[in-house]
């Protein structure tokens, strides 16, 4: 691994500037529609977003919740309803539009029937926000109806606010996604990169690839082994892509190994669900429990 890509970092540029922009938006948005990744419930939220929108309707829906455990999918709903927040499975590539819409007009009903008393009918105005490649523009579609939005499986995708008019009365903002500053948490950081959240480009794909397929090993040993046809789940670091790409049949001429097949292929398929269910993060204990 070279050592320009060993720690992650990922704040670009114009970062500062979408968060700025948000910042302005909060101010005029009747309800904020937060999206994170439910095989990452909790390293998937910016903790900047959450300080952000303290004193906001907010509606948190776990996307790609058909990709995580069903199990731990529920211990979350759980945790984030005893946190006081109202939360949801949702999988926004297949949801039913007219059910998210019912959720959005019960959440933002208080504001709705003050107007209807002065005899106005108000329009409301819901941000969809979240880290990139969460799945922001693809549920502005699905409610919408149709493509409106540019969606992509990478992140960086929404480069600027755009507006769309769900109902006669609501309009949903699409947001690009928001990273912050720092994070300490190399680990978090990594598992960020497997579900693509931060761009392949800025780590060494190889590593990552080997920290993947060791997670992977440790919680659905079984299911890695009949996929990638690996015989010894216990193999550890270079040997386990080499293993892999043995398997699979991943070599080049004269029997050398084809890595960069195999990196692009192994998480291509994770982040398809095709090597399993898996939820990376556990909630706290005491709130987990049934």
């Amino acid at each position: 691994m070279s050592e320009n890509k060993a720690m992650i970092n990922w704040y670009p540029g114009h970062m500062a500037k979408t968060k700025r922009q948000l910042q302005d938006q909060i101010k005029r948005i009747d309800l904020i529609i937060e999206l994170c990744d439910a095989r990452l419930p909790y390293s998937s939220r910016n903790p900047e977003l959450a300080d952000m929108i303290t004193r906001k309707r907010h509606l948190l829906f776990l996307n790609k919740s058909d990709l995580a455990d069903p199990a731990m999918n529920r211990k979350w709903l759980q945790y984030y309803q005893q946190q006081g927040i109202e939360a949801h499975l949702t999988n926004a590539s297949m949801m039913k539009g007219k059910e998210t819409i019912g959720l959005i007009e019960k959440a933002t009903r208080e504001i709705v029937d003050k107007s209807l008393e002065k005899g106005v009918r108000k329009t409301v105005r819901a941000m969809i926000a979240g880290i990139p490649n969460v799945g922001k523009s693809t549920m502005i579609n699905r409610l919408y109806g149709r493509s409106v939005t540019q969606t992509g499986d990478r992140p960086g995708v929404t480069k600027s606010n755009q507006w769309v008019k769900i109902t006669p009365y609501l309009e949903l903002l699409d947001t690009p996604g928001l990273l912050w500053p720092r994070l300490d948490d190399q680990l978090s950081a990594r598992r960020l990169c497997y579900i693509g959240s931060i761009k392949d480009d800025i780590v060494d794909t190889g590593e990552l690839t080997i920290h993947l397929l060791e997670e992977l090993c440790a919680l659905v040993p079984e299911t890695v082994a009949e996929r990638l046809h690996l015989k010894d789940t216990s193999l550890k670091g270079a040997e386990l892509l080499e293993a892999v790409c043995t398997g699979r049949g991943w070599l080049l001429k004269g029997g050398r190994f084809d890595y960069d097949r195999c990196c692009s292929v192994v998480l291509d398929e994770y982040r398809a669900g095709k090597l399993g269910r898996i939820t990376f993060e556990a909630p706290p204990q005491s709130a987990a429990e049934t």
